[in-house]
């Protein structure tokens, strides 16, 4: 383990794996240069270390060579675990037995799509590195899926040569550690030239990780706003999950998933689905969690407990996203960098109150009017539920009280669809608080049970979620 985690530059790093004649393997890249060998070789000593690095630009000669992946997509998941299959395939076959005993190999592959001088493209690529953490071992993977934030082709590359250092330093040095190696990641680089949105580690040294909860350190560890998780409980990659889809969401804390939220999204999903092509078919609904309150303060909610109202999230069939994002309107602008499709957002009567919450929006240079223009531009509608009322009526946005100087900016949005009501489907939903059913955990009893769905009690109960203890 590395003691100096902040103190070592990049050519430090290089040199450092450079004259440690135990490590040794290949590089290979695809589509922005060759910036990770250069850095090595830049850093002297070299020879010892790599035994090859290798670009394929051609598609046939990338295909020729790594073979043609699902979908014949170059810039891939599938294509950088090929180009590792390959790469380190050939090391073993052809250094293995001649090598030292004590040696470690290893095999570091990236496929990118850096900005075009002919194209508005999207920057970014897949970076991996299989290495044997001790001789002799069975090889460990790390992948992750990297966002180029620079403005030019140079200036990305030369991110991801750092980038690369540093993954192949953190495989070799901070194994023991995955937090430590991600937070590492964008070591000699700062957090505003690249977004890091997931990273997968397999084989036989990071059995025991789980991926939901080491994605849910990259938003700790400022290298992402948000996460995103399939229905099936497996890490997806945002651009690949949000791409040309109409997007539903609802913001919840979901601590537990009550009836009242899953009529929320069903009643929500109905009447976003009346818009003009918009349907099952090309619609993604998300149940997003927010690791900040309205104010923005971190609720320092654990990952742990994250990873649990996610699995409740997926056992009901919801995708889930998990961001630091306060402002529905960040939330919008996070979409909309993957689709120009329609965009519906699911809240509650109390939620519409805190967007007409003037002092809510101190920081922002133009007040609420500049947050409005940056949640409504275009193809984006607030879908609002009702509520219960003091004195016990129903009320729905025709009874939303605002400030006498936003009335006319309210009757603009109601008037126009840009906010809409929807029904509830039975009254007695209105009554289900989250927080209620979370204080009559820890006293057992069953009580709370009819609130919330039928497998989410299940589950409660048989694996003791959020402080359940069965009544004596």
């Amino acid at each position: 383990m590395d003691n100096n985690v902040s103190q070592r530059t990049t050519t430090d790093k290089a040199l450092r794996i450079n004259l440690d004649d135990r490590k040794y393997g290949t590089i290979a890249e695809i589509g922005a240069g060759q910036e990770v060998a250069r850095q090595f070789f830049l850093a002297g000593a070299a020879a010892g270390t790599i035994a090859k690095t290798m670009s394929a630009y051609d598609m046939q000669f990338s295909d020729a060579i790594y073979g043609v992946q699902t979908g014949g997509r170059y810039v891939s998941r599938s294509r950088v675990e090929a180009m590792l299959d390959k790469e380190f395939g050939l090391v073993i076959d052809r250094v293995g037995n001649s090598r030292p005993a004590n040696s470690r190999f290893f095999s570091y592959a990236a496929t990118v799509s850096a900005k075009s001088f002919r194209r508005n493209n999207e920057c970014h690529a897949w970076c991996g590195v299989r290495v044997q953490m001790y001789p002799g071992a069975e090889a460990s993977e790390i992948v992750i899926h990297v966002r180029m934030r620079d403005s030019t082709a140079e200036a990305q590359q030369e991110a991801l040569g750092i980038v690369g250092v540093n993954l192949v330093y953190g495989a070799f040095y901070y194994f023991e550690d995955p937090k430590v190696l991600l937070d590492s990641l964008t070591d000699n680089i700062g957090e505003s030239r690249i977004e890091i949105d997931s990273v997968y580690f397999r084989g036989p040294f990071f059995e025991e990780i789980d991926d939901r909860t080491i994605n849910l350190h990259l938003i700790r560890s400022k290298k992402t706003h948000a996460i995103m998780i399939n229905h099936d409980g497996t890490v997806a990659v945002p651009s690949e999950m949000l791409y040309k889809k109409n997007v539903l969401t609802i913001r919840g804390s979901f601590k537990p998933v009550t009836k009242l939220n899953v009529d929320m999204i069903e009643q929500g999903n109905k009447v976003f689905n009346e818009l003009p092509d918009v349907n099952e078919n090309n619609t993604i609904v998300l149940a997003e969690i927010s690791l900040n309150d309205w104010l923005g303060n971190d609720l320092n909610a654990t990952e742990e407990d994250l990873v649990v109202r996610i699995k409740l999230l997926n056992s009901l069939g919801y995708s889930v996203m998990v961001s630091d994002y306060t402002r529905y309107f960040s939330l919008r602008a996070y979409f909309r960098q993957y689709t120009d499709r329609q965009i519906g957002i699911v809240l509650g009567m109390i939620n519409m109150r805190q967007i007409f919450d003037e002092d809510r929006y101190d920081t922002v240079e133009g007040g609420i009017l500049e947050a409005f223009g940056k949640l409504f531009p275009d193809n984006t509608r607030l879908y609002v539920y009702p509520e219960i009322c003091e004195s016990g009526e129903l009320s729905d946005l025709t009874m939303l009280d605002v400030a006498d100087n936003l009335k006319f900016l309210y009757r603009h949005l109601l008037e126009n669809k840009f906010i809409c009501n929807i029904d509830t489907s039975d009254v007695d939903l209105l009554s289900i608080f989250s927080r209620d059913i979370l204080s009559k955990l820890p006293s057992g009893g069953s009580d709370w049970e009819e609130a919330v769905p039928q497998d989410v009690a299940a589950a409660i109960v048989d694996e003791r979620l959020f402080g359940f203890k069965k009544a004596a």
